[in-house]
């Protein structure tokens, strides 16, 4: 699966668990358990409580996903 298929969703980060894996709480409902992308590792881009983020979710499994963008 390519980047290109996943589902982009946006939500805020309910809880911060080890290992570089969140909570997001998605605008439409559902909880997702995300973890971080590739290039936000390699930026060392940080990411906290309260973020507003957006998802990358596979179709095919909607409860877990990679952050791929930290809006603040």
């Amino acid at each position: 699966m390519s980047r290109d298929d996943l589902l982009e969703i946006e939500g805020t980060v309910t809880e911060v668990l080890g290992g570089g894996n969140f909570r997001v709480k998605c605008d439409q409902g559902p909880v997702v358990l995300a973890r971080l992308s590739g290039r936000m590792k390699r930026y060392h881009i940080r990411v906290v409580l309260g973020d507003r983020v957006k998802v990358g979710v596979s179709p095919y499994d909607l409860t877990h996903g990679f952050i791929t963008y930290r809006a603040s």
